[in-house]
């Protein structure tokens, strides 16, 4: 039984060395209320009450990583300002291995700021740089990342599409993985999954998969396998995991497919929601489970985390509740 699974590698308290590389992001609420609006423009004025940030992007992959019981090394490209400095206090505070980030001084971190009234988001405002990163620094990252490929049980690439991970980067990582009989899971974003060649899972959800297979949208089985079959025959991935909000997740290969319900009860915000299931399924797979099993954990992994508004984690007690219910 998968509880009992799941149960026992909590128990003997093993955990799996997972790298994770990708996008660094800080997530900055600021809660507030809004009775009137402002005599400048027809805009709410919002009275702050509180403010908070929270780690997020890969940092957030990390966090659920750690949450979950395993050992992380994060590996990312922040600016030098401020907010790096948030979030590597925050990454240190959860123990994460935060070595391999680098600062580069030609760009700013990014973060997303969201104001809140009441229950409902007034405005989100983005600091960021989204260009490449330079040939200098994608060679010295991937020289440095080496030693980390080689100890990890699993490598996650995370990818927010804000310049860290250059197409070259990524099928150096993968290519260096698969040498290595390394599995890598890929959280991808753009239009060029090709960069992502060689992946074992590849986990994009339903609008980044009509994207990317250049389709108007995905109603139907038949449209998602038919998505599905683009992306694999570009990338050679052996599993696409699709996320499918409140239809599943899917799992799709060359030669079958399968949806694994929706787990989720309530909806509060899905911030994050991707996050967790990436987390979870490395975290699951590490530790040896089978794709069904990793993905079935997963799903009910994202279906606590929407229950919170933010990017949120959860913990195998949790989960392990969550799937005595079925």
């Amino acid at each position: 039984m998968l509880t009992e699974k799941l149960f026992n590698a909590h128990q003997n308290n093993q955990a799996p060395e997972i790298l994770v590389v990708g996008d660094l992001m800080l997530d900055h609420y600021i809660f507030g209320s809004a009775n009137r609006l402002s005599p400048e423009a027809p805009v709410p004025i919002v009275n702050i009450n509180r403010e908070s940030k929270i780690i997020g992007g890969a940092a957030n992959v990390a966090s659920n990583l750690v949450d979950l019981g395993a050992k992380v090394t994060l590996a990312g490209v922040v600016g030098n300002d401020v907010f790096a400095s948030d979030i590597e206090n925050h990454l240190h505070s959860k123990e994460i291995d935060t070595r391999l980030i680098a600062r580069d001084s030609d760009r700013q971190t990014t973060v997303k700021t969201r104001v809140i009234a009441g229950n409902h988001q007034i405005v989100r405002i983005d600091r960021e740089d989204t260009h490449e990163i330079s040939p200098e620094m994608e060679a010295s990252f991937f020289l440095a990342l080496k030693p980390s490929i080689e100890e990890a049980a699993i490598v996650i690439l995370s990818d927010y599409n804000k310049g860290l991970l250059t197409a070259a980067l990524c099928l150096n990582i993968i290519g260096l993985c698969n040498d290595l009989g390394k599995k890598i899971i890929v959280d991808p974003k753009g239009l060029d999954y090709s960069k992502y060649e060689g992946a074992f899972v590849i986990k994009p959800n339903r609008k980044e998969l009509a994207e990317a297979a250049k389709t108007e949208t995905i109603r139907t089985d038949e449209d998602l396998i038919k998505a599905a079959n683009v992306i694999l025959a570009t990338t050679k991935a052996t599993y696409l995991i699709v996320t499918l909000s409140e239809a599943g997740i899917a799992i799709i290969t060359k030669d079958s497919y399968k949806i694994i319900p929706v787990a989720a009860t309530e909806v509060y915000d899905v911030t994050g929601a991707g996050d967790t299931v990436v987390a979870t399924l490395a975290y699951c797979l590490s530790m040896g489970f089978d794709i069904e099993e990793a993905v079935t954990v997963a799903n009910h992994a994202a279906s606590i985390v929407i229950k919170h508004i933010g990017s949120a984690t959860t913990n195998v007690v949790e989960i392990i509740a969550s799937l005595k219910t079925i």
